[in-house]
């Protein structure tokens, strides 16, 4: 079980750290608004992360497959819904105001991995790699991997989280709000841009 866990996590490290979606999402919204205030999206894109993972090592993903367009769905849904909170935080860039400009709940965290077919590629590939059902019995191995997948993507969040907190601090002030709100609402599209592409 040790040496799965070290192979695991070493096979996930770069995929986890490495600039992704979901890592610019969560230091975007860290730069703007903080680290605490990012927790609930945190909290909702891992609590998916971990039920959608199990599903996947239970066959979920061969489900999709043979539904090609669902990818598609997914990936328009996904790139979609990111440019909707990317726009209301560009939108918040031209008030007087910062009070338009909210952190993404739990809520947005859940959508943002459920419409996101790359997670699922990712995920399938894993399993295919690391899924050894004689050693521990499915049931035991689907959960063991996917805590251990969920719990290394929720220590790269974070920490690419508290990356952009730390880079924004000297922008929290009312003079430099509404550019660092343009800043990360160009951003979080780049985001979705990515997601639509990929």
């Amino acid at each position: 079980m040790f040496q799965t866990t070290v192979a695991l996590v070493i096979f996930l490290f770069p995929l986890a750290f490495s600039p992704g979606p979901g890592n610019l999402f969560f230091a975007a919204n860290g730069a703007r608004f903080g680290f605490r205030a990012t927790l609930p999206a945190n909290v909702g894109y891992h609590v998916a992360t971990w039920i959608v993972t199990v599903a996947i090592g239970f066959g979920f993903l061969a489900v999709i497959e043979n539904q090609p367009q669902a990818f598609t769905v997914l990936r328009i849904a996904g790139s979609l819904y990111v440019f909707w909170i990317a726009w209301k935080m560009l939108k918040a860039g031209v008030l007087t105001s910062t009070e338009d400009a909210k952190p993404a709940t739990f809520f947005d965290g859940v959508v943002l991995l459920a419409f996101n077919p790359k997670a699922y590629v990712i995920i399938g590939l894993m399993f295919t790699q690391f899924l050894d059902a004689r050693q521990t019995g499915t049931l035991v191995a689907i959960l063991f991997i996917a805590t251990v997948f969920t719990i290394n993507n929720l220590v790269a969040f974070s920490a690419w989280t508290l990356a952009g907190d730390y880079l924004a601090k000297m922008f929290r002030s009312p003079k430099t709000a509404k550019r660092l709100n343009i800043v990360f609402g160009t951003l979080l599209a780049s985001v979705a841009l990515w997601m639509l592409l990929s």
